[in-house]
Formats: structure tokens, C-alpha cells, sequence
């Protein structure tokens, strides 16, 4: 009895450690992902401007900018923004009114709770606590994700989206019957995925696809659901197309580096090497988005911890050899390789935007690398290995926070994102004795305050 009572007292005292450990890594990651994000980056952009008035209008009238009751799609200067963020902050407003940090916090909750879910899935997946804490501590690291947390965009809501559909995937992947409930909330998920960012409405087809890598173990009635009832939620999008010709293709045309004189063959080849850069190691890394005014990220630094792309790599390596007759396995390395192509159709390289799904897969992919040094190696081993990995990736996760918050404030920044607009032009606009004052934009985009 006495040791019965022993173990009893030991198991509680490791759920406790564990309980203990798990809320601080939840709390310093809230506080990670909340800590500034005001004024980092300074100011507000145009885009962040427009969601916010849109979806303020919405909060307050059910009305956008041009007057349409609660559209599909909202017009915003020459393209249409996609609803699913929109509808979300139009929530928040209505319950908070309308703020830059109500708005950067929605941001943040939505790429804060998606880490979360990676945690979840890994802890899932491979049957060990340690192994989805490890990777929730990992997804919270990311650049990728920290970054698209501090802007009010439409593409913040599109890893959260995705890893609801793979949520609801893994429920169902060994089942070999899928009912209509459960082909209902896999094509549920799909159509929000669809609808929350622009790329979706290729890459989510595209997972959709994918569903045949579960074949023959599902039988084909399950998977003709879920396609029959994703095509019947897409069918509002179709009409909208139809309504407005060009409206959800006219910004593919312009960031596409197709034409009318381009030969099949040098559009392969552009999807080739666009398809291989968007792959870049040195880029994901080390380097970053090229483009010097993105908006999402800083210049000059790397989207993804070097601690996760070795295990990544190696998860990929596992894959191969104990798992790729998986289905589950099979279609998350089908899902990374499709990810880089929407991205792909367009000019430029490691957009990490157009490439928002990619770090999800990155992420995932570590799983089968952690679960083979737990099974394979020595205890001296993987508490070495272990060790090793989390030390790496808090070194360079506060690495990359010294930089971001260094680089978020810069003078570049600050232009970038409008800073000056308050402080500079409107303060210096009121100053003026004369009545009436006029605040002219460049015609061809409508300014938003």
C-alpha cells in the first residue's frame, strides 16, 4: 500500500509539473504576442486602415464602404478583400468600438490560438506531452507566425482556418466510413479556408484534392461527400464571380508573370523556378521575404528556426522510411508541397504572405523527427538532443525578438506604415488658421484614417 501511495504521490507531482510548466510557456507566450503590439510596428498601413473602416461599417450599419449590406467580398481600392477577417473584426468592434489594438489584438489571438493547435495536433499525433509542448514553444518562436500576429490583415486568420480543417481531418483519418456530419465539418473548414485569404481559393481546392491520399482505407462515398458539399459552399462565390467579372482575378493578373505572348513552355519554366525558390532554405532561414516593404515582415530575416527546419527535414526522412504508406503522413507532405503553389503563379519570390501555409507544415513535419529520437535513442540521448533543440530555438527566438522590436521602430517602419500621418500632417494640417482645410490623396488610392 505504501507503495502504491508512492506512485500515486509521484504521478501527481509530474501532472502538476507538467500543469505548471504548460501555463508558463501559455502565459509568457500571451505576453510575448500582446507586448507592444500598439505601436509595432508604428503606425498604420493602408490595408490595416481599410479592413478596420470596412469592418467598423459593417459593426455598426451592416454596411461597407460603398454601401452594400454585408458583401462577400469587400471593394477596397482596385481589388476586393476577403470576408472572413473582415466579419471577425466587425465582432470585435461591435463589442470593443473601433481601435488599432482591438484590431492588432485579433490579429494576434488568431496566430497565438494557431500555435496552440499545432501543440495540440503534435501532442495528438505522437502520444507525448513533451513532444506538443515542445512544438507549441516552437510555433510561438516562429517568426512566420509572430509577424503575421502583428498586422491587421486578412492572411491572419489563414493559418488559424487551416489548422481547424486539419484538426477535423485527423478526427476522421482512420475511420473508413466518413458520415455526412463528419464529410460536413472537413468541407466546413475547407470553404473557410477558401474564403479567409486570396490564396485559399486555389490551395484549399488543392487540399481538397489531397482527400484521394486517404483512399482505399476511406471509401469513395465518404470522400464524394466531402467534395459534393465543399463544391455546394463554394457555390456563393461562384455566383459572385459571375456578378462581378474580374473582381477575384483582376490582382492575380497584375502579380502574375503570365501574358498573352507567353509560351507553355517558359511558363513552366517560370512555375519551375519560382516553385524552387519558394523553397529556398537560405531564404526561410536566414534572409526572408526579399521584397524590402513588405509589410508583414522585417528585411533581412529569416521566417523559420533553424532547430525546425533540421527537424522538418528530418521528419521527412522518417516519413519515408517508417511512415509513407500513412495516409495522414502522406498528405501533409502533399499539403507542404502544394503550399508554395499559389505563390508560385507569381513574380515574385518567398512571399510570405502568398506562402502563409507553408510554416504549418514545417512545423508539423518535426513531429515524426521527435517521436523517433524518443523511441530510437537513449535516455541520455534525447535529453541531450532535447536540450540541445529548445536551447537553439529560445536563443533564436530571442534573437529574432531583440531584432524585430529594434527594426519595428526604425524610420523605415514608421514611413511605411503611415506614422507620421498624426503627429505630421494632421497636426500640421489643423494648425493652419484657414477654413475649410483639404487633405488630397493620391487619386488613383483612397486614403483611410
Amino acid at each position: 500500500m505504501a507503495d502504491l501511495h508512492d506512485k500515486q504521490n509521484l504521478l501527481l507531482q509530474h501532472r502538476r509539473g507538467w500543469a505548471i510548466l504548460l501555463s508558463c510557456v501559455l502565459v509568457l507566450g500571451a505576453a510575448l504576442y500582446i507586448s507592444s503590439i500598439r505601436n509595432n510596428p508604428t503606425g498604420y498601413y493602408i490595408d490595416e486602415s481599410s479592413i478596420s473602416f470596412n469592418a467598423h461599417l459593417i459593426a455598426q450599419s451592416g454596411k461597407d464602404e460603398h454601401g452594400e449590406s454585408f458583401p462577400l467580398f469587400f471593394r477596397a481600392f482596385g481589388e476586393y478583400k476577403n470576408p472572413i477577417y473582415i466579419y471577425l473584426l466587425a465582432v470585435v468592434y461591435r463589442i470593443t468600438g473601433p481601435s488599432i489594438l482591438a484590431a492588432r489584438l485579433l490579429s494576434a489571438f488568431l496566430l497565438y490560438t494557431s500555435a496552440l493547435l499545432l501543440g495540440l495536433v503534435a501532442a495528438r499525433l505522437s502520444g507525448r506531452r513533451d513532444i506538443g509542448l515542445f512544438i507549441l514553444t516552437t510555433a510561438l518562436l516562429t517568426p512566420w507566425f509572430f509577424e503575421l500576429s502583428r498586422v491587421v490583415l486578412e492572411v491572419a486568420v489563414f493559418p488559424f482556418t487551416l489548422l481547424l480543417f486539419l484538426l477535423n481531418l485527423r478526427r476522421v483519418a482512420n475511420a473508413t466510413v466518413w458520415s455526412w456530419l463528419n464529410a460536413g465539418t472537413i468541407a466546413a473548414t475547407l470553404a473557410l479556408l477558401t474564403y479567409s485569404y486570396s490564396i485559399g481559393r486555389l490551395f484549399a481546392p488543392l487540399l481538397a484534392l489531397g482527400l484521394v491520399f486517404f483512399l482505399p482505407r476511406v471509401k469513395w462515398r465518404s470522400v464524394g461527400r466531402a467534395w459534393i458539399l465543399y463544391t455546394l459552399l463554394l457555390l456563393p462565390l461562384f455566383v459572385f464571380h459571375w456578378q462581378h467579372p474580374n473582381a477575384l482575378t483582376g490582382r492575380f493578373h497584375i502579380i502574375t508573370y503570365s501574358n498573352a505572348e507567353s509560351s507553355y513552355p517558359q511558363l513552366a519554366w517560370e512555375f519551375i523556378k519560382h516553385y524552387a525558390g519558394n523553397f529556398n532554405p537560405w531564404r526561410m532561414v536566414l534572409r526572408g521575404d526579399p521584397n524590402n516593404r513588405q509589410v508583414a515582415a522585417i528585411y533581412g530575416v529569416g521566417q523559420i528556426l533553424v532547430v525546425t527546419l533540421v527537424l522538418a527535414v528530418s521528419g521527412l526522412v522518417v516519413i519515408w522510411r517508417d511512415y509513407r504508406h500513412e495516409p495522414w503522413w502522406r498528405f501533409i507532405v502533399y499539403g507542404l508541397a502544394v503550399s508554395a503553389v499559389p505563390a508560385s503563379l507569381t513574380k515574385d519570390y518567398f512571399h510570405i504572405l502568398r506562402l502563409a501555409a507553408m510554416p504549418v507544415f514545417v512545423v508539423l513535419l518535426c513531429v515524426p523527427a521527435l517521436g523517433w529520437l524518443v523511441e530510437h535513442k537513449t535516455k541520455r540521448a534525447w535529453r541531450f538532443a532535447c536540450a540541445a533543440a529548445i536551447v537553439l530555438t529560445l536563443l533564436q527566438g530571442a534573437l529574432f525578438q531583440w531584432q524585430y522590436r529594434t527594426y519595428g521602430r526604425s524610420s523605415y517602419r514608421a514611413q511605411l506604415f503611415d506614422a507620421d500621418y498624426p503627429g505630421g500632417i494632421l497636426s500640421h494640417a489643423i494648425a493652419q488658421t484657414s477654413r475649410p482645410i483639404y487633405l488630397v490623396d493620391a487619386e488613383p488610392i483612397p486614403g483611410y484614417i
